[in-house]
């Protein structure tokens, strides 16, 4: 069903409304706990305790669906533009961009993915619904009327956060079920947003913007679960390297009407294509796209350092880096903006390791990467598929890879 598109929430009676509505959806990862006990079969138990990523061997010859992946693993097509989802009625929609996994009271989950595309050709976001046995049992629209939506983040709340990559672009807050209607929020302000984490602890939302002078954001906001309202800032790095202590400045006009976010405060810290961004344990990761970099943010102590560098990186496999998640255990999880279509893992025990590549689709780029609850299933996408140059990204496909990552 289309989603009424709402310019705010000021009544606090209906914000609490729609955070209880959530509450049927559990979070998945960003920063909170995520039950790891019991079985990782399909039968409904529990995540597997242990990540398997370091252990991982090459990838292998492509298989049918063209992807090349580590001995083990199987593949699957869950989404291709403009075709319906498994044996639902709807179509699947064009340039599909950022994801993350919901769990459900059924022991089922539900992947969210935006569009990358714009409002006359679907726009905005979907998601798709599976049982515990990972059959897919709905998908449907969470987000409509909205443009270039790229990537986005995960709630502790059971909400999905949906970005606008444009000039005029804002902040979407969805609820993966499609029960209520999606809310902007004006206080994360208008830029070319990418991506967003919550700091719940700490009552932040960092952002990211993709510009190659782009700038590090952040909502301060009024009270937990409430995104409506709050102050919003943007880092200054200081010293004379990348590296350093962060300073953060209050921005005097969030909405951009007499001027671009990142230009209002001079002393700010450009970092250069923004893109993926999530917080672990009180850290933030996030990756910029134009120096094939990662980085962190410590929450505790302010201090930013550059966690991976291609260019001085001992294996410098993982480029063009794009949207990312990072494991319970510490893994980060990167896809790739072109090179060569890899979805690449930054072990949490040190090596850079490669998860899949996606063969036949120069041109395109991988996206949304995010795990099943029991760490069994990786989500992630290719925008333009085959037809890398489909600026409209009808040609998009979104798979499933299985096998084990935790064990």
């Amino acid at each position: 069903m289309p989603i009424k598109r709402v310019d705010a929430i000021a009544d606090p009676t209906r914000r609490q409304f729609l955070r209880k509505s959530f509450a049927g959806v559990g979070w998945m990862m960003a920063g909170g706990v995520l039950s790891r006990c019991g079985s990782s079969s399909d039968d409904g138990g529990g995540a597997a305790t242990m990540s398997n990523i370091a252990n991982l061997g090459p990838l292998g010859d492509p298989d049918e669906n063209g992807l090349r992946l580590p001995e083990g693993f199987t593949s699957r097509i869950i989404g291709r533009s403009g075709m319906p989802v498994g044996s639902t009625s709807y179509a699947w929609h064009s340039a599909p961009d950022g994801g993350a996994t919901f769990t459900t009271g059924d022991a089922g989950w539900i992947y969210v993915s935006n569009s990358e595309g714009f409002a006359a050709v679907g726009g905005g976001a979907s998601a798709v619904r599976f049982a515990s046995n990972g059959d897919i049992v709905d998908a449907y629209r969470i987000l409509g009327g909205t443009d270039l939506n790229c990537a986005g983040g995960p709630t502790p709340w059971g909400t999905w956060l949906s970005c606008e990559e444009k000039p005029t672009g804002r902040v979407w807050e969805c609820d993966p079920l499609g029960e209520n209607e999606a809310v902007v929020h004006p206080a994360m302000g208008a830029f070319e947003h990418e991506a967003a984490a919550v700091d719940d602890a700490n009552l932040h939302v960092y952002l990211t913007e993709d510009v190659p002078d782009g700038r590090l954001y952040r909502l301060v906001y009024d009270a937990s679960g409430d995104l409506s309202t709050g102050e919003l800032q943007v880092a200054e790095v200081i010293g004379t390297g990348p590296e350093g202590a962060v300073e953060w400045h209050p921005l005097p006009d969030p909405s951009g009407q007499t001027g671009e976010t990142r230009y209002q405060v001079p002393s700010s810290t450009i970092f250069n294509g923004g893109e993926g961004i999530w917080n672990h344990e009180g850290i933030i990761y996030f990756g910029t796209k134009g120096d094939n970099r990662v980085w962190t943010y410590d929450t505790k102590t302010s201090m930013l350092t550059i966690f991976y560098d291609a260019a001085t990186s001992s294996m410098p496999i993982l480029k063009g880096v794009d949207n990312l998640t990072v494991t319970p255990a510490g893994d980060v999880v990167v896809g790739e903006d072109g090179d060569d279509m890899q979805v690449v893992a930054i072990s949490a025990e040190g090596p850079v390791v490669p998860l899949v590549q996606i063969t036949g689709q120069d041109g395109s780029e991988v996206t949304g990467p995010a795990f099943d609850p029991r760490l069994q299933r990786l989500y992630f996408s290719s925008q333009r598929g085959a037809d890398g140059l489909d600026l409209l990204g009808m040609s998009g496909i979104t798979y499933e890879v299985k096998g084990p990552f935790f064990i």
